[in-house]
Order: C-alpha cells, then sequence, then structure tokens
C-alpha cells in the first residue's frame, strides 16, 4: 500500500502540467499560472543550421592527426607488449610493439578517413532535404 506521499507523487506525475504546481512544506499543492513565453525577436537568428544535427564537425584525415594519435598510443602499446610478452627477449618485445604500431598508423588513418567519408555524406544529405 503506497503512502499518502507516494500517492500525491504518483497524482502529481499523472497530470499534464505536473510542474505548474508547487508543494508546500504542509503538502498542500498550490497550483501556480502557467509563465508567458517571452516573444521571439528573431526566428532565423536563433534557430540553428540547417545542416547540423549536433555533434562535433569531423575534420578532413590528415596524418598530422594520426601521427599525434600514434605518438600518444605508442607507449601504451609498448608497455602492453612488455608486460603480456612473457618470456621473450626485449628484442623481440620491441619488435612486436613496432609492428602493431605499423599496423596502427594506415589502420587509423583508414577510420578517419571513413568516418570523413561519412559525415560528408550526412551533411549532403541533410542540406538538400
Amino acid at each position: 500500500m503506497p503512502s499518502r506521499k507516494q500517492r500525491r507523487r504518483r497524482e502529481k506525475l499523472q497530470r499534464h502540467e505536473y510542474e505548474y504546481v508547487i508543494e508546500t512544506e504542509d503538502g498542500e499543492e498550490i497550483p501556480v499560472e502557467r509563465p508567458v513565453a517571452a516573444p521571439k525577436a528573431d526566428v532565423k537568428s536563433t534557430a540553428r543550421p540547417a545542416g547540423r544535427r549536433g555533434g562535433r564537425e569531423i575534420p578532413k584525415p590528415s596524418m598530422g592527426r594520426v601521427f599525434k594519435r600514434t605518438a600518444i598510443f605508442a607507449p601504451l602499446i609498448l608497455v602492453v607488449v612488455f608486460w603480456t610478452g612473457g618470456a621473450s627477449t626485449t628484442s623481440a618485445k620491441v619488435f612486436t610493439a613496432v609492428t602493431l604500431i605499423a599496423f596502427f598508423i594506415p589502420f587509423s588513418y583508414l577510420v578517419d578517413s571513413i568516418m570523413y567519408r561519412v559525415y560528408s555524406k550526412r551533411q549532403r544529405g541533410a542540406g538538400s532535404g
């Protein structure tokens, strides 16, 4: 059996304009008039551009950005290879890390290219519709 407070809360949520009711400390509900919306000065200046749906803009792929990302992930890759390398020699671990980094660079550029291509298609599609 719900308490009186729970029943009032449920009733309040069932009303369509529940945010326009103030509840006092004693539990009484006092209806408040709906606030009047301020007149809009210029609708076009406040509206978002048609092509922008939110999210951030995806920049064109560049090798500079890929090398920055590689500079961040290369030490992490090296640490993981040394941590999981087992009984391998140090030179074998370094070779494995360098090989992984060599695969990481073109793969990272490929992902950037795909993301940019998808973003461009969405922008063109949103602009025409």
